[in-house]
């Protein structure tokens, strides 16, 4: 059910409010462009700078926008269980078809503490989990052993890994088993990872350039890495441009430069220097996306 390009979905605002049309239209445009799923509400979603009833309310209105059309893959992560569990038993609710819940984050949990906090979010409703294992985020780094441990309950699924070390594909294959659905969460070395046996990437250049993701992702699993990398070389100045500033910032900017949504982010984040602008907009002329 989860593999190929799955956007992880900025979430629009309009003069500091959540932007429901032009959410619906990302929805749809993504849908044609050849996405194979959404995640609302992951950190490219900004869940640090929504409330929690916004967070609830963009989950429900792409799981209503989607219709069924691709597998919607709820951000529910939090750096304390109860809220955590008030996110997946929502997500559970209105229809998603899977949770997205990353390393508690700042609090620097042992490894047994992230075996306790995500035995509870699985216990707490019947939605599939997806780990969301991003270190240099959240400083903390679920090993494999624990992975395979969590991969005994029913529930727990896959991960999407931000790791960027293309070993720990086989190593979680050896600790999880082969049906473990294993995501990049890294667009530089998504084809790599699939190479190592991956099954798809959730991406935040693939809010800019859906097709190409979508097109470079398809490639991989049919087993064309020649034509994956010509793709990954078009796409690679846009993937390093985005994310020279927080990549969230960089997918809204280019967004706007399509006229699909407004560059508005909220505090602590800001606009974009002039300089990564600058480079945002030379890699979507490499990607062929502007003149």
């Amino acid at each position: 059910m989860f593999k190929g390009s799955i956007p992880a979905l900025v979430t629009p605002f309009k003069d500091g409010e959540l932007d429901l049309a032009t959410l619906k239209k990302l929805v749809d445009w993504h849908i044609e462009q050849g996405s194979s799923g959404i995640v609302p509400v992951g950190t490219t979603g900004e869940s640090p700078t929504l409330s929690l009833r916004e967070h609830e309310i963009v989950v429900e209105e792409v799981v209503k926008y989607v219709a069924g059309r691709v597998p919607v893959i709820a951000g529910a992560g939090a750096n304390n269980t109860a809220e955590g569990i008030r996110l997946i038993t929502h997500a559970a609710e209105v229809g998603a078809d899977a949770a997205l819940v990353v390393t508690p984050y700042y609090n620097k949990p042992t490894q047994r503490g992230l075996i306790a906090h995500y035995t509870a979010m699985h216990d707490a409703c019947d939605l599939p989990i997806i780990i969301y294992n991003i270190p240099g985020r959240s400083v903390v780094d679920m090993t494999p052993a624990t992975m395979g441990e969590l991969a005994k309950l029913p529930r727990i699924v896959g991960v999407k890994d931000a790791t960027a070390k293309l070993d720990r594909v086989p190593l979680t294959r050896m600790a999880c088993g082969p049906d473990f659905i294993q995501l990049s969460g890294e667009d530089a070395t998504a084809v790599g990872f699939n190479a190592m046996g991956g099954t798809g990437c959730i991406s935040v250049t693939a809010n800019v350039a859906p097709a190409l993701c979508a097109q470079m992702q398809a490639a991989t699993l049919a087993g064309d890495y020649k034509l994956a990398l010509d793709y990954q070389d078009r796409l690679m100045p846009l993937h390093e441009a985005i994310f020279i500033e927080p990549g969230l910032c960089g997918a809204k900017f280019a967004m706007s430069e399509l006229g699909l949504c407004s560059a508005e982010v909220r505090l602590p984040l800001t606009a974009l220097e002039d300089s990564t602008k600058d480079r945002i907009r030379h890699g979507m002329r490499h990607a062929g996306l502007m003149n």
